[in-house]
């Protein structure tokens, strides 16, 4: 079977962060996922069959400051060693429930570029790099104002998490 299908294209502007730190990997990446507990969507499916989204959400904000949860991690080092590389990884996917579920609202397409990914990585010389796409500058690619709206508070949640672990707030997350 075959299906019709209307085609767009659209252009939009990405701007990456990339943070050259001297924090130790080990330490960075705890203190990153202290500051961020892990709930798959499994987990807070669970939780939403016992009680009511609002109720849900401020359990997570109780539970994350930032309002951030890992909604999955990953360590592609472990796996690229085999193909000869020796740096340390680890990727993290957050998710911003109470933000997400606007987004999700005005435009389901905007899942495309949620939950954020957040990548550490260690190099030759000493220090961890974290690096990130700044969610507003893909967001405003859409063209609606509450979307881009959203994308300025994930900006500024991100930025609010990072000074948390004890890294200063990028400029272009700035409030």
């Amino acid at each position: 079977m075959s299906y019709q299908a209307d085609e767009a294209t659209s252009e939009h502007v990405g701007r990456r962060v990339v943070l050259r730190t001297n924090a130790q990997f080990d330490a960075l990446a705890g203190a990153f996922e202290q500051a961020v507990p892990e709930l798959s969507d499994e987990a807070a499916l669970a939780e939403l069959r016992a009680g009511d989204w609002a109720g849900f959400v401020r359990g997570v904000q109780w539970e994350s400051p930032s309002g951030f949860v890992r909604t999955a991690t990953s360590h592609p080092a472990a796996l690229l060693a085999h193909a000869g590389a020796d740096a340390r990884s680890v990727v993290w996917h957050l998710a911003h429930h109470a933000i997400t579920a606007r987004l999700f609202r005005h435009d389901p397409g905007t899942m495309l570029h949620l939950p954020l990914r957040v990548e550490a990585h260690t190099t030759r010389t000493p220090g961890t790099v974290l690096s990130f796409e700044v969610p507003s500058t893909v967001l405003a690619g859409y063209g609606v104002n509450k979307i881009t709206q959203a994308g300025a508070e994930l900006d500024r949640a991100l930025g609010d998490l990072l000074e948390d672990i004890g890294l200063p707030r990028p400029s272009a997350l700035r409030r």
